[in-house]
C-alpha cells in the first residue's frame, strides 16, 4: 500500500506597501515607473503560488494601519495563520517611523526592504531609513524587480535543505 502524498506547507509572506504606493503607475513614472500596484501583487501572487506560499498584500497611507497588520500578521494570529517573513516598501515612513519598525522587531521575523528608487541618490533626507539596520536585506534603484528579488530571497531561504 503505498503512503498518501503530504500536502505541502505552505508558507506565509505580508508584503507592505507604504504611503502613496497605490498611485504607482501615475505618480512620477519617470521615478516608480508605469507598472501599478497591483500589477505588481499579482505577479508577485503568481511566483509566491508555485512555491506554496501565500502573499498577504497590505498598502496603506496609514501608519497606524501598516502597524496593526505586522502586529496581527506577525503576533496576534492563530499559529498556522501567522507570517514566516515580510517584503516591505514603506515609502516615506522609511525615515520616519520607529512605529512600525518596533512593530517588525517585535515579530522577530526576517524582513526584506524594498524601494523602487535608489533613495541613495535623492533628496539627502531620503537617505536615512529606520529599517535597513535590521533588515536581513536592501533592495532599492531597481524598480518594481526588487521586489521580485525579495520573493525570490526567501523562496530561497524556505526551501534550502
Amino acid at each position: 500500500m503505498t503512503q498518501p502524498l503530504s500536502q505541502p506547507v505552505y508558507r506565509r509572506i505580508l508584503l507592505i506597501n507604504g504611503p502613496n504606493l497605490n498611485l504607482l503607475g501615475l505618480r512620477e513614472p519617470e521615478i516608480y515607473g508605469h507598472t501599478t500596484l497591483q500589477d505588481i501583487e499579482q505577479r508577485l501572487n503568481n511566483t509566491a503560488e508555485k512555491h506554496h506560499i501565500e502573499l498577504i498584500s497590505i498598502q496603506s497611507n496609514h501608519e497606524g494601519d501598516l502597524v496593526d497588520a505586522v502586529q496581527h500578521h506577525g503576533l496576534l494570529a492563530d499559529s498556522e495563520d501567522k507570517i514566516d517573513a515580510v517584503i516591505i516598501n514603506p515609502a516615506a515612513f522609511t525615515h520616519t517611523s520607529v512605529a512600525l519598525r518596533d512593530a517588525l522587531l517585535a515579530t522577530n521575523k526576517p524582513f526584506v526592504e524594498v524601494h523602487l528608487s535608489n533613495i541613495h541618490s535623492r533628496e539627502p533626507f531620503r537617505e536615512h531609513s529606520y529599517f535597513s539596520d535590521k533588515a536581513v536585506g536592501v533592495i532599492c534603484g531597481l524598480g518594481d524587480l526588487g521586489y521580485d528579488m525579495a520573493l525570490n530571497y526567501f523562496i530561497e531561504s524556505f526551501y534550502k535543505p
